[in-house]
């Protein structure tokens, strides 16, 4: 089976601006560094990647675990919802899993940010 980086560059630069996204937030929502978003995304160095860069890549645009895998292979992507292809494929799962508890943590960093230092403070106690 060949594999079709061209495509996978393709699929990752039309969801980016779909999303107007930029290479540095990929990068860091995926913790794939940005060297290498940059060599998938421009398809300049063309050799096999982990699995789980793949995955992480294919979760931080929106998208099935096993998207960009499937478009390197030729295949239909899942859709977002659809279970991984092999249940007894437990690194794919943790990495899925891993993705989405940053993601979970990254969104409560950001909200216990907003939140002020001390509640309780000015809002009106006491009267």
């Amino acid at each position: 089976m060949t594999e079709d980086w061209t495509a996978v560059a393709h699929a990752i630069n039309q969801r980016v601006s779909e999303l107007g996204m930029r290479q540095r937030e990929l990068a860091e929502r995926s913790h794939v560094s940005q060297a290498i978003v940059r060599e998938l995304q421009h398809n300049t160095v063309e050799r096999r990647r982990s699995a789980r860069t793949l995955e992480a890549l294919s979760l931080a645009l929106g998208w099935h675990a096993e998207h960009l895998s499937a478009v390197l292979d030729g295949r239909t992507p899942p859709e977002a919802g659809e279970p991984l292809s092999s249940e007894d494929d437990v690194p794919s799962r943790l990495t899925a899993i891993e993705h989405h508890l940053r993601q979970i943590t990254e969104k409560l960093d950001e909200l216990n940010s907003r939140l002020p230092a001390e509640t309780g403070r000015g809002s009106g106690q006491g009267g």
